[in-house]
């Protein structure tokens, strides 16, 4: 089996001496008696060349091929990076937070405590595309953005939306493909991108290594034999996360998703049924979502037919920093692809559940989980003995 060990993620500081010069400069000036007029040039020339180099840098470009064939001028050195929506704030603040100049939608103290207080301080812009498509591009002008980023899915006109996006920012919008079986390489594109080659192998290797894992396990299950899930979320526990859909990676890729529905809704609230389909698909297990019916759904008596509730089955998807699973579905499914395999078949392996999951948060976000932080997170996740 393939062992993902803990990584210490890697800091970026930058520095400028340019202060340091003039300062210099202008003591220099104080202390030799020369001509004034030989001291201000001088003092112009120390002080002009690293503003010089810095404009030199600034203007130099090379190009950039990003996921949908797009050839981009972009700059040789990018340090200020704007997210185009929530899918890309996301994978940015795992692999480049301290080049962001701003988010696309609030974090609130849950998520900043993972991610780092100074990144829920910056501006936020918005989503690009989608449902919304609220981008506040005044706002990423005013951040002084080099670049901005869209991840996610390859969908239908997403090249002409990013030039017509380009041509409307003036500023270059590259797109990176990230999905389940190879975030690996998107990561690898993302080092290639922000000049953060190391970074990108850190990132791809680790979510190669967790992939590779649980394609092994699975590979020792037979269908038969796999567990019979139903991922459901909404106010009332009645919207499913469809078999085939976007949304629902990881659980086809572990279980048997018993959601089978004609048209599989892409969207992260999935597809609206009935109890009456639910209980037709009879899932022995059920995973909530965040924020539905976990807490009451035992005590309910419409729902006590159900195999799963009969036989206490029932679990909550963890959601910090974000939904495990899907919502969007993201880098945030390297932990849901690890959790949910050893729920379900625990007896697959042989390792610590606490000690995988903090690896990740450590690889991904340099935050050191512990083991009651885990607990609490586990708290509805895992069966209660």
């Amino acid at each position: 089996m393939v062992s993902i060990g803990r990584k210490t993620k890697a800091t970026r500081s930058t520095f400028t001496r340019r202060a340091f010069v003039a300062g210099c400069a202008a003591a220099l000036c104080l202390g030799l008696t020369l001509p004034m007029a030989g001291c201000g040039s001088d003092g112009a020339k120390s002080e002009d060349a690293p503003a010089a180099q810095s404009a030199k840098d600034e203007a130099a470009t090379r190009t950039f091929t990003d996921s949908v064939g797009r050839t981009v001028e972009i700059p040789e050195q990018i340090d200020r990076v704007a997210p185009s929506g929530h899918t890309a704030t996301q994978v940015l603040l795992t692999m480049a937070p301290d080049k962001l100049v701003g988010i696309s939608q609030e974090l609130d103290d849950s998520l900043a405590k993972y991610v780092g207080q100074e990144y829920a301080d910056l501006p936020v812009f918005g989503a690009a595309f989608g449902s919304k498509g609220d981008l506040n591009k005044e706002a990423v002008a005013a951040a002084g953005a080099q670049i901005l980023i869209d991840t996610g899915e390859i969908k239908d006109g997403i090249a002409e939306d990013l030039d017509a996006l380009q041509e409307q920012l003036g500023i270059p919008c590259v797109f990176i493909e990230t999905k389940l079986e190879d975030y690996g390489a998107a990561y690898e594109m993302l080092g290639e991108l922000l000049g953060m080659e190391d970074r990108g192998q850190e990132l791809a290797h680790y979510c190669r290594a967790a992939y590779d894992e649980t394609q092994q396990v699975m590979a020792g299950i037979p269908e038969s034999e796999r567990a019979n899930v139903a991922y459901l979320l909404g106010d009332a526990g009645t919207n499913a996360i469809a078999k085939d859909s976007y949304q629902g990676q990881v659980l086809d890729m572990v279980a048997n998703n018993v959601a089978v529905i004609d048209e599989p809704s892409g969207k992260g609230t999935g597809n609206e049924v009935s109890l009456e389909q639910i209980a037709l698909w009879n899932p022995e297990i059920i995973l909530f979502q965040k924020g539905s019916i976990y807490d009451t759904v035992a005590d309910d008596p419409a729902w006590a037919g159900i195999a799963a509730v009969k036989s206490g089955q029932v679990y909550e998807v963890p959601n910090e920093p974000w939904c495990w699973l899907n919502n969007p579905p993201t880098i945030n499914q390297v932990m849901g692809m690890q959790w949910l395999p050893r729920l379900l078949y625990p007896d697959a392996y042989d390792d610590d559940l606490y000690e995988t999951v903090a690896a990740c948060y450590q690889t991904f976000y340099g935050y050191d989980l512990s083991q009651s932080e885990f607990d609490e997170l586990m708290a509805n996740a895992l069966p209660k003995h």
